[in-house]
């Protein structure tokens, strides 16, 4: 029988005074009876109600119910509902190629804002690209391709509006030293090539996979905290690597970390060339300055935006001048849009594991800043965007790329930022970006032959200047202590050791943390907060009292089997403090302890048995346990186990209130 709130029954049953709606009524007016009995003057008598458990549905349809929330808490397909088959095929085809949604109520203005955007971020893609694909041991022009063919795709099938894509650091960081540790790019080129191809392909395949299977949720294991010390480590580290460019070094160290790229600049000193030094160090600051501009007055965005690609002009017009005098240029680029690369990918063989592995660590990477990316300008402009969508978007963005010489590629925060900033309106702007690149690859390339290799360090040291969030983990320090020990342990795993061992120890930490969260869930010993019905915390309500012979005790935790037998113990332990405590103020001893369940949101067979058998443990030293606001499924799951048998209807109530209420002995607050 369902019963909300209150006492229903049939009037045939009351009438005749037999069946199950006169026993709820006797059982209900016996409790009340005790109420009356047991209520100290001062206390509110309290309403007894039964606990009652959700509708009865068939294995079947709980399962699917389940699964549907698992996989599909966003009910996707809401909008086909009640429409005809036609409006269902047009409605799938916006729903795949979000392009055709807004592409209908496209018109001339909107083409004036994204035309402004896309050249705008153009003029940081073209300078980035060329950077980050050096940081990826990549030829220059891999970084230019990965420009081009990406954002096209991503116009097709992406949902974000500002999302501007291509190369980034921390995943070119991360392909880079994973790759080279195996292969070396300069004795190595086409290898090491067809295993970045690879990689890429199999960080596609990994990012579609998460987005059609509905897991990406997986990608949340990285917390806040732990990419907050990771992305901080990798930017020191991809500063330090710069040093072999601004200082002109030649012999530099293939190894990534802290003590030995410092090491190398000290030994390769005689290596230093003071042209490339002031060069560096003045572009450099101007970089810099630029972005502070933009950052204090977000209307001249434009000028953080065009300092690279500005920059980029203005070194090799010098270099040009001062050919000759030692300074390191890019050469020769070829020429012509991107060349196929599908007979480059690699199935077979010793390296494949690497390249399934690198592919999977930057496919995560990617994926997480992608999608932060694109939820935080969605957020501003208010409109929302798929997740599991935008995987696969990135993902098929990233197989086609490594068919077309592009290697990862995802949503980049300082090209978005530029982009937004710019006033996109639809990812139109994307196809803008890459028709700039494409009129650069076809007609600019011998523009970028003195370009000096000095003013590309600058840039990339600029880029990841603001992954270095100092502010951030102050917050973190003063929030959450575990936190921030996980943030400085993927810092230091990172700065100290290798990227590879940092982005190790931020996911291993997420998880340990997740861990114990589950298995050492929080309890509370509650009181009565005087005036009211409520029991809450008494840590954190001071002025809630006990009420002797109870004991109340919260829990705000699933229980599972992970963790059942640590509350037994952790409950055990209250009572066990708790009749101490009564002993020294010579006071009654507990002789009910009451179970706090309005915040277990779950229970399995495990938790369930915990219970009946600590009943039992409890029932043999004279204490009665019993539990107060089950939810729906855990009250479900009760009634249909060994916990509905040994509690039984009369140990189950509405309320922690009403559990007290309801006790033949009387309680004394």
């Amino acid at each position: 029988m369902v019963v909300n709130n209150k006492v229903e029954t049939l009037a045939f049953d009351l009438e005749a005074g037999h069946g199950p709606g006169a026993k709820a009524v006797a059982d209900s007016g016996a409790r009340q009876q005790q109420q009356r009995q047991a209520a100290p003057a001062g206390m509110v008598q309290v309403e007894l109600h039964k606990v009652s458990a959700p509708e009865r549905r068939t294995t079947a349809r709980a399962l699917g119910q389940r699964l549907a929330e698992i996989f599909f808490p966003d009910d996707p397909l809401h909008q086909f509902k009640n429409q005809s088959l036609a409006r269902k095929l047009v409605l799938a085809l916006q729903y795949f190629f979000p392009i055709f949604h807004w592409g209908s109520n496209y018109s001339l203005r909107l083409l004036r804002s994204d035309a402004v955007a896309g050249l705008t971020i153009a003029s940081l893609a073209i300078p980035q690209g060329i950077s980050y694909a050096k940081l990826a041991n990549l030829p220059p022009i891999i970084g230019l391709y990965s420009s081009f063919v990406p954002p096209l795709i991503y116009a097709l099938l992406g949902s974000s509006r500002d999302l501007a894509v291509g190369p980034v650091s921390i995943a070119s960081l991360v392909m880079g030293s994973m790759l080279r540790e195996a292969v070396a790019p300069e004795q190595q080129p086409i290898l090491y090539l067809q295993l970045a191809f690879t990689a890429t392909f199999f960080a596609g395949v990994f990012q579609a996979s998460l987005g059609f299977l509905r897991l990406g949720f997986i990608v949340d294991f990285l917390s806040k905290a732990t990419l907050t010390g990771f992305m901080g480590g990798a930017a020191v580290i991809v500063s330090l690597q710069q040093l072999k460019g601004l200082l002109g070094i030649v012999h530099f160290t293939t190894h990534m970390g802290f003590v030995d790229v410092m090491a190398s600049v000290v030994r390769r000193h005689s290596e230093w060339q003071w042209q490339t030094i002031v060069m560096g160090v003045a572009f450099l600051a101007i970089l810099l300055g630029t972005r502070q501009i933009s950052a204090r007055n977000p209307r001249l965005f434009w000028v953080s935006a065009a300092a690279p690609l500005t920059s980029v002009i203005a070194s090799t017009v010098i270099s040009y001048l001062c050919r000759g005098h030692g300074i390191s240029i890019i050469g020769d680029l070829p020429r012509g849009v991107n060349p196929p690369s599908m007979n480059m990918l690699v199935f077979s063989g010793s390296y494949v594991a690497l390249a399934v592995k690198t592919g999977i660590m930057t496919g995560i990477l990617s994926l997480t800043e992608g999608i932060a990316v694109g939820r935080t300008f969605a957020s501003i402009n208010n409109y929302n965007v798929d997740g599991n969508k935008e995987m696969m978007a990135i993902g098929v963005m990233n197989m086609a790329g490594s068919c077309a010489s592009c290697y990862v590629t995802t949503g980049s925060f300082s090209r978005s930022a530029v982009n937004y900033s710019a006033g996109c309106r639809t990812a139109v702007s994307n196809i803008v970006m890459a028709s700039a690149v494409l009129v650069t690859l076809l007609f600019l390339m011998p523009l970028f032959h003195y370009t000096p290799n000095v003013i590309l360090s600058a840039i990339i040291i600029t880029a990841v200047a603001g992954l270095i969030d100092v502010r951030g983990a102050a917050k973190l320090w003063k929030v959450d202590k575990l936190d921030f020990c996980a943030c400085v342990s993927a810092f230091l795993g990172v700065l100290l050791v290798s990227v590879q061992v940092g982005l190790s120890i931020a996911v291993g930490i997420s998880l340990f943390k997740i861990l114990l969260q589950v298995t050492r869930p929080n309890t509370v010993v509650m009181g009565l907060v005087p005036g009211t019905q409520s029991y809450r915390s008494m840590a954190q309500y001071r002025e809630a009292v006990r009420v002797p012979p109870f004991l109340v005790v919260g829990v705000e935790s699933a229980i599972y089997f992970a963790n059942s037998t640590y509350l037994v113990e952790r409950i055990m332990r209250y009572l066990r403090e708790e009749e101490e405590r009564a002993a020294k103020a010579n006071l009654c001893g507990v002789r009910c302890i009451v179970l706090d369940m309005s915040a277990v949101t779950a229970i399995d067979t495990s938790g369930l048995d915990a219970l009946a058998e600590m009943k039992r443990v409890l029932d043999k030293r004279g204490i009665d346990l019993v539990l107060a606001n089950p939810v729906g499924s855990v009250t479900e799951r009760m009634y249909n186990s060994v916990v509905g048998d040994t509690f039984g209807s009369d140990r189950i109530f509405f309320s922690v209130a009403e559990a007290v209420a309801a006790a033949p002995y009387k309680a004394q607050p």
